[in-house]
């Protein structure tokens, strides 16, 4: 029987929350590669309101919505995070409380009802190393693209502390 293993994970630094929130993911069928994706979800410095939770759901929910456009509902899914708060709420043991994260939540539950057969499971770190990787790429390519944005912002607030 085929099945999809799909590793999510998110960050958000240099500070959290209120850093650059960045995201990947990777997916494979039978242990073997076939997508992978990573990218930014929102930036403090651009007046975004981000956190590492808001990260780690923009990842799930990425990683869902190319499943969905790659027509692999039917199939059995199991996604993995090394994020306890986002696995434990999608698996309804813990509550969503905070008001930034309940949108990403009922998104996300959303797009999981369109499986047929959809779990979730709890990670170390260790064993998520590839979407940690591809979300702190995202991260440096943000930095890179924004360099003069970045060394300004930061030179402000350093003379806003003194």
């Amino acid at each position: 029987m085929e099945k999809i293993e799909v590793y999510f994970d998110g960050a958000c630094e240099p500070v959290n929350p209120g850093g650059i929130a960045t995201y990947g993911f990777v997916v494979y069928r039978n242990h073997e590669k076939i997508h992978e994706d990573s990218g930014v979800a929102g930036a403090g410095c651009l007046g975004d309101d981000t956190s590492n939770n808001m990260a780690e759901y923009t990842a799930l929910i990425k990683a869902l919505e190319w499943l969905i456009e790659s027509k692999l509902t039917e199939t059995k899914i199991v996604v993995k995070g090394d994020s306890q708060l986002v696995i434990k709420q999608l698996n309804k043991q813990y509550a969503v409380k905070a008001p930034r994260i309940i949108p990403l939540y009922l998104k996300a539950q959303k797009l999981a009802s369109m499986f047929k057969d959809i779990s979730f499971i709890w990670i170390p770190r260790e064993q998520n190393k590839e979407a940690d990787t591809l979300s702190h790429k995202a991260y440096l390519d943000f930095c890179n693209k924004h360099k003069d944005f970045i060394k300004n912002t930061t030179r402000e607030k350093q003379q806003a502390l003194n």
